[in-house]
């Protein structure tokens, strides 16, 4: 009996259409998909970090820079110390403040 049982289940759940069957990774109903203009995100720039030493450096939006260097958006770097970046604009990028373990 219960073997009947297995065997009928099987060829129902074989013989269940795969167009029903909905993607459960996929958004549900009612999603918006969101882009942003190019302007926008060429204007954006991440300080990810700074390196001090006979020369100081900095990496922005994952390129290496100098005092004097311009940065993707014709900007040029007036100023690094030892946790921001100066911009030509006036804008300081700050580095995030590390988390201490107390």
């Amino acid at each position: 009996m219960a073997l009947a049982f297995i065997a009928t289940s099987l060829m129902l759940v074989a013989s269940v259409d795969a167009q029903s069957l909905r993607d459960p990774t996929l958004p549900g109903q009612g999603y918006a998909v969101v882009t942003t203009p190019k302007n926008i995100t060429q204007q954006s720039l991440i300080l990810n970090s700074i390196v001090n030493g006979q020369h100081a450096y900095a990496v922005i939006n994952n390129k290496i820079v100098a005092v004097g260097d311009t940065v993707n958006n014709g900007l040029t770097v007036s100023s690094i110390s030892q946790d921001n970046v100066t911009l030509s604009d006036g804008r300081k990028l700050q580095l995030f403040q590390s988390i201490t373990e107390r």
